[in-house]
């Protein structure tokens, strides 16, 4: 009589991770460190905007700053308080931090960013062109422009472009048509050119808005404008030239002298309205 078949077990290999693996066991501590046990959930708060973002890093840099200039160490010493006493004492506003000081509550808007390409021996070289303006609805506004190759810091030294190139305009009720007290428009008909590009301003009375288009509507929204007629010629899909030409038109309307009385008679008021 034969004996029994023997009956063979097979052994098989140890699931991943275990111990011969030197992993740790199932349900161990995962990858990053041990595992949160109790306490409240962490509050990190709301995300803030990029725009936000700007504003808080330009605080924080205000706190910080040291001034290098005589306009500069004139606001840190208490001596100029206003945007006006900065702009009518005739030096040169090099600094940003000088405007986040004395405009802590000024907008900013990116209104344009393309990229521009120049061929060089090495190949394609790819920058990045940013235009953005800043204003306080107020009398006050600027307009920068700014190339680089990283987007996010351009926009910065962009929007710092800005604040060095802010001007105070000049607002009035200069429509045949108006006859509020209130200055809603332009004192009287002004013009820019940039290239091909022209803008002309003429007032409006009040209840006719901004008849410009997206980007005039901008600048006139943060100049503290409510209601303009707006011609143009030329180029105009340009962003940054149809920008620039009424921003030097704007600009005109503080440079422009003034007859005996027309400032009363057109209500005119230089920069932000008294308190």
């Amino acid at each position: 009589m034969s004996p029994p078949p023997v009956r063979r077990t097979s052994t098989s290999p140890p699931p991943r991770g275990g111990p011969r693996a030197g992993g740790p066991p199932r349900g161990g501590p995962q990858r990053g460190g041990p595992p949160r046990r109790g306490g409240p959930p962490r509050d990190r708060g709301p995300r803030l905007t990029p725009a936000q973002q700007r504003r808080k890093a330009a605080s924080e840099r205000a706190d910080t700053w040291k001034p290098k200039t005589e306009l500069g160490r004139k606001v840190i010493a208490g001596e100029i308080t206003t945007i006006h006493e900065a702009l009518t004492t005739g030096l040169p506003l090099r600094e940003p931090e000088i405007v986040d000081i004395l405009l802590p509550d000024l907008k900013e808007e990116v209104i344009d960013i393309h990229m521009v390409q120049r061929m060089s021996d090495s190949g394609r070289r790819v920058r990045f062109a940013v235009t953005t303006m800043v204003g306080n609805g107020d009398g006050c506004v600027g307009l920068g422009r700014v190339s680089g190759k990283l987007v996010r810091p351009t926009i910065q030294k962009s929007m710092d472009r800005a604040k060095q190139n802010l001007i105070e305009i000049r607002r009035g009720s200069g429509s045949w048509e108006c006859s509020t007290v209130v200055p809603n428009s332009l004192p009287f008909t002004v013009a820019g050119r940039t290239g091909s590009t022209r803008v002309t301003l003429k007032p409006a009375p009040p209840g006719v808005g901004l008849v410009t288009n997206d980007v005039g509507r901008i600048m006139l929204r943060m100049a503290g404008v409510q209601d303009i007629w707006s011609f143009s010629k030329g180029q105009t899909q340009t962003i940054y030239n149809y920008a620039s030409a009424m921003f030097k038109a704007l600009e005109k309307t503080a440079s422009t002298k003034l007859l005996p009385g027309q400032e009363e008679a057109h209500n005119m008021l230089l920069g932000a309205a008294p308190a």
